[in-house]
């Protein structure tokens, strides 16, 4: 089981990269003139160069370094380089990853609801969304080992 979630949470460090870059919802006015592909990242340039660095900064933190931190917490403790004292903060972690694709779904949600134009979703919230459960399964599985004595 070890080995498993080790190569998962290891592809993981590939796989969050690849979902920032990927569209996650494409919107526009008019359907006829092309939908506008937004990602993680141009989102997060959209709102640092509208004026939003707030709001940007915290879908960073939520997006990018929280589930990355976890993931390099999840890989060291696999890799008995963390003590088994950081799980707690893994899971703080990871619940924080957790309130960006909730987020993403509200905004989706909102302008769906406006009827101003049209939003539809892409592949890569759903790549996104099963980056972060498969992170939370990696963490579950590896607190489990943590309780038999499997792990450190």
């Amino acid at each position: 089981m070890l080995r498993a979630l080790i190569a998962l949470n290891l592809a993981l460090l590939v796989l969050f990269p690849v979902a920032w870059a990927a569209p996650l919802m494409r919107a526009g006015l008019l359907p006829l003139f092309g939908l506008s592909e937004i990602s993680i990242f141009s989102g997060l340039v959209t709102l640092w160069t509208g004026g939003e660095r707030i709001l940007a900064a915290l879908i960073a933190l939520f997006a990018l370094v929280a589930p990355m931190a976890k993931t390099g917490a999840l890989a060291l403790l696999h890799l008995g380089r963390a003590p088994l004292s950081l799980l707690p903060a893994v899971q703080i972690l990871g619940k924080l990853a957790m309130a960006d694709v909730f987020l993403i779904a509200l905004y989706i949600t909102l302008a769906k609801g406006m009827a101003v134009g049209r939003v539809e979703t892409a592949w890569g919230l759903w790549l996104f969304t099963a980056c972060v459960l498969a992170s939370l399964g990696v963490a579950l599985g590896t607190a489990h080992l943590a309780k038999r004595g499997a792990l450190g």
